[in-house]
């Protein structure tokens, strides 16, 4: 395999996003964190990662039977909570589903899925604009050097969900976990195209601050917008995972559902997305599309010789688990032991000159639009360097 190329890139990331208008895409964090080099991507590699993540969307669609049935949301640890909900959305083409970001890795013999993060992927920011920018500060800012078309393609997302249900209300309230510049930084970006797209009134809030009813009058979403002025929202995009819903507010996680059932409210990403996010897809793929090219081997039963072992509903990863057969060879820490497993077969990723592995992101809004990289010693984790990409 060839190695990675680099390029440096001189300039301040920081300053440039300011110059382009975008104040509230970059956090601290962000500068710090995103390389002062880009990946020299030749344009036909690009071409190929788009065209598997395209390829692998269409795969996860076709992989769910229609009925959705108990024995594949058992498997795919599904909270039972959630099942209606997630046939609903399933059966209901008005819940869209925006965009998300699959994780690949590129070998000699192809891109090959790691897996997707369907329901609430991040580095939006560091994606859609500070890639962009750190192009600008280091005066390579040619449009057509990236392939980077997030913030139209969820333009045309959120355009498209507007559309597909007029009979609600306009206004979009775009809710994240407390606490996290991180999750506010992504809903800013989503919150930006859902103004280009057309909605009458958008809104972020932590999501501890939205009020949910299902009495009465009262009955939908509603968040305080402004001192004493309360409103209630017809769209809710959320940057919480659903199955953190489930399990830490199963109470509102009911009315939420509820809600969604009688049409008072729409939520994005939708309730199956579930079913993409769990890696336990991941068998269910291999075993739908045995030996597929785009595919690594997957199992939830233990696999010979090199593997990882990583939870279902594992984020950031969380308890990923590197075996050689049943000899360890390296475990994250984290928070998700208690989940059912899925094993899958060691890809070796691609690597610099100084021995750092690489990580493709593709994002898919509608279509894949946007090639973003991490890198990382050893395994790629939330924290890994996001570094820009230059089409060669």
């Amino acid at each position: 395999m060839n190695p990675i190329q680099l390029l440096p890139l001189a300039g301040n990331v920081g300053p440039a996003v300011r110059a382009l208008g975008w104040e509230w895409a970059v956090e601290e964090a962000c500068e710090n964190y995103v390389a002062q080099e880009a990946v020299l991507l030749p344009e036909a590699e690009a071409d190929a990662l788009l065209s598997a993540a395209d390829t692998l969307y269409d795969m996860l669609v076709r992989a769910i039977p229609d009925a959705v049935p108990d024995d594949l949301l058992q498997l795919l640890a599904i909270p039972p909570g959630l099942w209606a909900a997630v046939r609903h959305s399933w059966h209901d083409d008005r819940h869209w589903h925006l965009y998300g970001r699959f994780d690949l890795a590129s070998t000699p013999e192809g891109p090959k899925l790691i897996e997707f993060n369907a329901d609430t992927a991040t580095s939006l920011p560091e994606t859609a604009v500070v890639q962009w920018a750190s192009l600008i500060a280091a005066q390579q800012g040619e449009e057509d050097r990236q392939a980077n078309g997030l913030f139209e393609g969820l333009e045309a997302q959120l355009s498209h969900w507007l559309g597909l249900n007029e009979d609600l209300d306009s206004s979009l309230l775009l809710v994240y976990l407390p606490d996290s510049a991180e999750d506010e930084a992504n809903c800013g970006v989503v919150a930006e195209a859902a103004r280009a797209a057309g909605f009458s009134r958008v809104y972020l809030c932590p999501v501890d601050a939205m009020q949910v009813s299902v009495v009465g009058e009262e009955r939908g979403v509603w968040a305080e917008a402004a001192p004493g002025e309360w409103v209630r929202f017809g769209f809710v995009f959320k940057l919480v995972p659903w199955e953190i819903l489930a399990e830490e507010e199963p109470a509102l996680t009911a009315d939420l559902s509820q809600l969604l059932l009688s049409r008072d409210v729409i939520v994005a990403n939708p309730a199956y997305t579930l079913l993409f996010q769990s890696k336990g897809l991941l068998a269910w793929l291999w075993q739908v599309y045995p030996q597929h090219p785009l595919l690594l081997e997957a199992s939830l039963q233990d696999l010979p010789g090199r593997h990882v072992r990583k939870p279902l509903l594992g984020r950031e990863g969380q308890n990923v688990v590197e075996l050689d057969g049943s000899r360890l060879l390296h475990e994250q820490p984290g928070d998700f032991t208690h989940q059912p497993q899925v094993r899958q077969r060691w890809v070796e990723l691609p690597r610099d000159a100084q021995n750092r592995r690489y990580q493709a992101g593709v994002f898919w809004a509608g279509e894949a639009c946007a090639i973003s990289f991490r890198r990382e010693a050893g395994i790629i984790t939330n924290l890994s360097e996001f570094v820009p990409h230059l089409l060669s």
